[in-house]
């Protein structure tokens, strides 16, 4: 997929095409169509990084490119979001017979005939069934996605993953009754990763402690860096179902290699 983007974008001429979709009106795309937020002060040329962002159940894109915890942080990282609108306002992850894949790879070829984007810095992200359905993507479309960004949301851990990101990385509520936290055999906290685990053959979890941009939210991050390949992040909380103040940001501002902060 990607080698198509990369063709685009030394076809598009410095300036984007973003044909008059943007925020609330949405992209056509044959029978579908998704949203697309530009960052703040960007100068219409430089390279951009992708947040292709798959929204929860009953919501469509508009909804994500007006999400303050998804695109307040994307809008200030120089990140362009990217949010797809699910037929039915939802997703079929369930299977690997599903048509939202390959309609999530045209969205990104159509953005990158739109804009001039960074190949190699294609985030993949989503909340509820939006992040099970961020899951099946990289599942089956992923060894060229940078990184898997999902929340609360995933698919069985027994699934067999044709492709891979480059790294994975997870939040999920203990307390989550919506998606209910997927425990392990003899509740196993770091089950929720277990497919990444085994299809990169990572050995043992490096805890880094607890972490919070809001006193009232507590995160704690477990790491597993010694894998054959990729690097999968595990953080969770004691609340429920919903995207944590910040978890975006933090994880665009680490995987740019910059210090995280808030918002």
């Amino acid at each position: 997929m990607f080698r198509i983007l990369t063709c685009l974008f030394f076809l598009l001429p410095l300036q984007a095409v973003a044909n008059g979709c943007h925020g609330d009106t949405a992209c056509p795309l044959g029978d579908r169509s998704y949203h697309v937020l530009e960052p703040d002060g960007w100068d219409g040329e430089s390279p951009l990084p992708v947040l292709l962002h798959f929204h929860g159940w009953a919501r469509q894109g508009d909804v994500v490119v007006n999400h303050e915890r998804i695109a307040g942080a994307t809008k200030l990282r120089g990140v362009l979001l990217v949010a797809p609108n699910g037929r039915g306002k939802s997703w079929d992850f369930w299977t690997s017979d599903t048509d939202d894949v390959p309609f999530a790879d045209r969205v990104l070829e159509d953005v990158a005939t739109r804009y001039p984007i960074d190949p190699d810095r294609i985030y993949v992200s989503g909340y509820s069934y939006g992040g099970a359905m961020a899951w099946r993507f990289v599942c089956q479309s992923g060894d060229d996605i940078a990184a898997l960004l999902a929340v609360a949301g995933s698919i069985r851990q027994t699934e067999d993953c044709s492709q891979a990101p480059r790294q994975v990385r997870h939040v999920h509520g203990l307390d989550d009754t919506v998606m209910d936290f997927p425990l392990g055999p003899g509740g196993d906290t770091t089950y929720p990763v277990a497919l990444w685990k085994a299809k990169f053959d990572c050995n043992g979890a490096t805890p880094r402690g607890d972490w919070s941009v809001k006193p009232f939210l507590t995160l704690s991050r477990l790491e597993w860096t010694d894998c054959a390949q990729g690097q999968v992040t595990l953080d969770t909380h004691p609340g429920g179902h919903f995207i944590p103040h910040g978890w975006i940001g933090w994880q665009l501002d680490e995987l740019a290699g910059r210090a995280p902060v808030y918002p």
